[in-house]
C-alpha cells in the first residue's frame, strides 16, 4: 500500500468519524426517542453513501486509488462500518446468494451483539 493510500484512509478516517459524532447528535437530538435513532441514522446514511460511491468506482473512472480509499475505507469506514457488511451483503443477495446472504446477516447481527455484550459482561465482572 502507498503512503498517498495511508495518508487518504487516515485522512478520510478523521472526516468520517467526526461526521460520526455529529450526525448521531444531531439526530438523537432532533428526534428524541429510547431506541437510537442517530446510529441507526448514520448507518443508513453510511450504506446509502457507500453503495453509491461503489456504483461510481464501478461504472466510471473519476476516482484514482487514492481518493478511493480516502472515500470508501477512510471515510465511510469510520462514519459506519455497517455500510460494509451492508454492502456485501447486497452484494451476496445481488449475485443469487441468498443462503449465504441471510448467514451473513444473521452472524453479524448475533455474533456483534454476542461479543459487544462478552466484552461489556467481562469489564462488568472485574469492576464489580
Amino acid at each position: 500500500m502507498s503512503w498517498q493510500t495511508i495518508l487518504a484512509i487516515g485522512s478520510g478516517g478523521f472526516i468520517g468519524a467526526v461526521a460520526r459524532a455529529y450526525l448521531n447528535g444531531l439526530i438523537n437530538r432532533n428526534l428524541p426517542h429510547d431506541l437510537p435513532f442517530g446510529t441507526l441514522g448514520v448507518n443508513i446514511m453510511g450504506s446509502l453513501i457507500l453503495g453509491t460511491l461503489f456504483a461510481l468506482f464501478t461504472y466510471t473512472e473519476l476516482f484514482s486509488t487514492p481518493m478511493k480509499s480516502f472515500l470508501s475505507t477512510g471515510m465511510m469506514g469510520a462514519l459506519t462500518t455497517y455500510s460494509t457488511f451492508a454492502l456485501e451483503t447486497f452484494w451476496l443477495f445481488n449475485v443469487g446468494s441468498f443462503v449465504l446472504g441471510l448467514t451473513n446477516v444473521v452472524l453479524n447481527v448475533v455474533a456483534t451483539i454476542f461479543a459487544a455484550g462478552t466484552g461489556f459482561k467481562t469489564i462488568e465482572y472485574f469492576l464489580r
